[in-house]
């Protein structure tokens, strides 16, 4: 019987709920648009930057990540490594051998990062040879290494040169080597561009006398959004055999900007809900103090306080209902739309992308948590607007709302 009558109330006055309900829409719509966009660039963005170095996770020697020692190895063995890619999860393991060097050709000489990687499945998870400017890309077993482009600016080297790498290998062991530069690339990061040598990950551990040792694995995972628990998986199975790093870990300082950026995101979004909060408040309480008399009158007649405070619920239900379906029906399209034709970026802020290695697009995430997440918002914003009102009807003198004197009060 409430909601019937509910039902009937609302069509009373149907530009006042009809325009309520599309404020709710606007808004759902509007928070909608903002957090997928915003969820759909971090996505990209974490995607591109863990596939440009650092992946996603790795596993590591429990020791490597405080001392960066050539002495801190996991063994390369496929046996080590299966419990990880029996994950669903888990895509691909990459082995890669990561240690220092002082890199020497004629009379100048730096400290370099040397990056052992196998080069088939590393070009296939990062595409490291689209950054190749000149030469070609390495392959399994030579001699030959890639250099970044401001590094072989300043040995003032070119291709077929043999550069000399010096260092301290795995146990004390000394490391030195005379390897063929066979390509340069070009790094968008002049840390990186400025330091990095790649060569064949044999080659590497020859270099470093550490046959069948890796610095790190490197996991591609299928789904991001799963990335939680499949930390958790690996930290299970793994223990103490080695130290499992997301990407947060390995990056902080992405993970903090990205937590910033998101929160001020996040801000904006509920700015937009206060709005639109307190011209939905206004709309019930004026609803309820223009029935007062009709209140009253249902009272008078024998209704029980409390449902008629459930009458006025169901009713702001209806409206909430109403405003979130319009809300979905306006943003799935749009969303839909988006997602399989994303926003392609020009300019400057594109050839920066492009030259990141990274498509100049803005992609949409389409993530049904994210939507129940705005529909809880919109309904707990619904709530709040009802408190009022309900301790109103609750506390209604009859007499005086009768008279149509109890606006006063």
């Amino acid at each position: 019987m409430l909601i019937r009558l509910a039902w009937r109330n609302l069509w009373r006055q149907k530009r006042r709920t009809l325009l309520t309900s599309s404020a709710l829409a606007l808004a759902l719509f509007l928070s909608l648009m903002t957090r997928s966009f915003q969820e759909g660039s971090y996505s990209a963005n974490i995607e591109n930057s863990a596939r440009f170095y650092t992946g996603l996770i790795q596993l590591q020697h429990p020791d490597f990540y405080t001392s960066n020692s050539i002495d801190d190895l996991l063994p390369e063995s496929a046996d080590f490594i299966q419990s990880a890619l029996n994950l669903p999860n888990v895509k691909t393991a990459l082995p890669r051998l990561e240690s220092v060097a002082l890199a020497a050709f004629a009379e100048r000489s730096k400290g370099v990062l040397v990056l052992g990687v196998n080069p088939q499945a590393e070009d296939e998870y990062s595409r490291i040879s689209a950054k190749l400017i000149s030469g070609r890309f390495i392959t399994a077993g030579e001699q030959g290494v890639l250099l970044g482009e401001s590094l072989a600016r300043y040995l003032q080297v070119a291709l077929g040169d043999e550069l000399v790498l010096y260092g301290q290998g795995y146990h004390g062991q000394t490391a030195a080597g005379l390897y063929q530069i066979v390509g340069i690339l070009h790094f968008p990061l002049q840390q990186l561009d400025s330091q990095l040598v790649y060569m064949p990950i044999q080659t590497a551990q020859s270099l470093y006398s550490a046959q069948g040792k890796v610095s790190n694995w490197v996991l591609d995972i299928k789904q991001l959004k799963q990335l939680d628990s499949t930390l958790a998986t690996l930290k299970d199975q793994y223990q103490t055999k080695a130290s499992v790093k997301s990407w947060q870990d390995l990056s902080p300082e992405m993970a903090q900007q990205i937590m910033m950026d998101k929160a001020g995101g996040i801000f904006l979004v509920y700015v937009l809900y206060g709005v639109v909060g307190f011209g939905l408040f206004a709309t019930i309480l004026m609803m309820t103090l223009e029935r007062q008399r009709e209140f009253a009158v249902m009272l008078a007649t024998g209704m029980l306080r409390r449902k008629l405070a459930a009458l006025i619920m169901v009713e702001s239900s209806f409206i909430a209902c109403l405003g979130i379906t319009l809300g979905l029906i306006i943003s799935a399209p749009v969303l839909a739309y988006f997602y399989f034709n994303p926003i392609c970026l020009t300019g400057d802020a594109a050839q920066l992308m492009l030259d990141s290695g990274f498509e100049p697009i803005m992609p949409v995430a389409v993530d049904v948590g994210l939507m129940v997440s705005q529909i809880a918002t919109v309904l707990l914003l619904m709530l709040l607007c009802l408190i009022y009102p309900v301790l109103r009807v609750s506390r209604l003198d009859v007499a005086s709302s009768l008279k149509g004197g109890a606006h006063a009060g």
